[in-house]
């Protein structure tokens, strides 16, 4: 079983197939049960099933979320 990605606003990813513009990679502009996303080179807009949208995905290529870090609490 693959690992669930939780996909959030401003993430980019890469799709498997190109654009017609050239571009593989999105902007992800709407998260639920539809995916609003936007080509990077033409700024073009589609809104995409969520199954759909997740079968067509090969990488997230940036987070908009950075990684939690870890914080160390000094006690004085």
């Amino acid at each position: 079983m693959m690992p669930t990605v939780r996909y959030s606003l401003g993430d980019v990813v890469r799709m498997k197939k190109q654009h017609p513009c050239g571009s593989f990679e999105w902007e992800i502009l709407r998260v639920g049960m539809d995916f609003r996303i936007r080509c990077l080179k033409c700024g073009r807009m589609v809104m995409l099933p969520r199954p759909k949208f997740e079968k067509s995905v090969k990488a997230l290529v940036k987070s908009a979320i950075p990684e939690a870090t870890t914080v160390q609490n000094s006690s004085q």
